[in-house]
């Protein structure tokens, strides 16, 4: 069983391999070196120690002791990261961790700009394409948006 939790300064080093781990496994063979070097950045431990300290609400999930996921919201508004250590990925961590974050929701609707092999699990959880795939600084996304509950 995992729980969730908001995140502390001292989970960021773990939650940074977490996003890592899986951006490589899954995102990372489709995109350029530039696109590569930008989630890099985005990831790092100290940019999460950044947004902690911003809008941003960051929530973990554990099990037994151990960080085996991540979301982040940020301004009440955008699905920023949500990520799910890949050696325990489809046991619902990460649709839990999604369903955490939907209270913390100020805005009539929640975006997010997803990779896109993570686009059928974003509309498994509801989230509508919303405009053209896109692209920004090497990371090619998918807008999508899902009207808050």
């Amino acid at each position: 069983m995992h729980a969730i939790r908001p995140a502390r300064p001292d989970d960021l080093p773990a939650i940074s391999a977490i996003c890592i781990a899986a951006f490589d496994a899954a995102v990372a063979p489709s995109l350029s070196a530039q696109g590569v070097q930008t989630f890099m950045q985005v990831a790092a431990t100290g940019a999460f120690a950044e947004r902690l300290q911003g809008d941003n609400h960051i929530l973990v999930a554990e099990q037994d002791g151990t960080l085996v996921g991540v979301v982040e919201l940020k301004e009440g508004r955008h699905l920023a990261m949500l990520f799910v250590d890949p050696a325990c990925q489809g046991q619902g961590i990460g649709h839990a961790l999604f369903r955490a974050v939907l209270p913390l929701l100020r805005a009539p609707a929640m975006s997010v700009r997803a990779s896109l092999n993570a686009v059928p699990t974003y509309q498994r959880y509801g989230f509508v394409i919303d405009g053209e795939a896109g692209e920004f600084n090497g990371l090619v996304y998918q807008p999508l948006s899902l009207t808050a509950p």
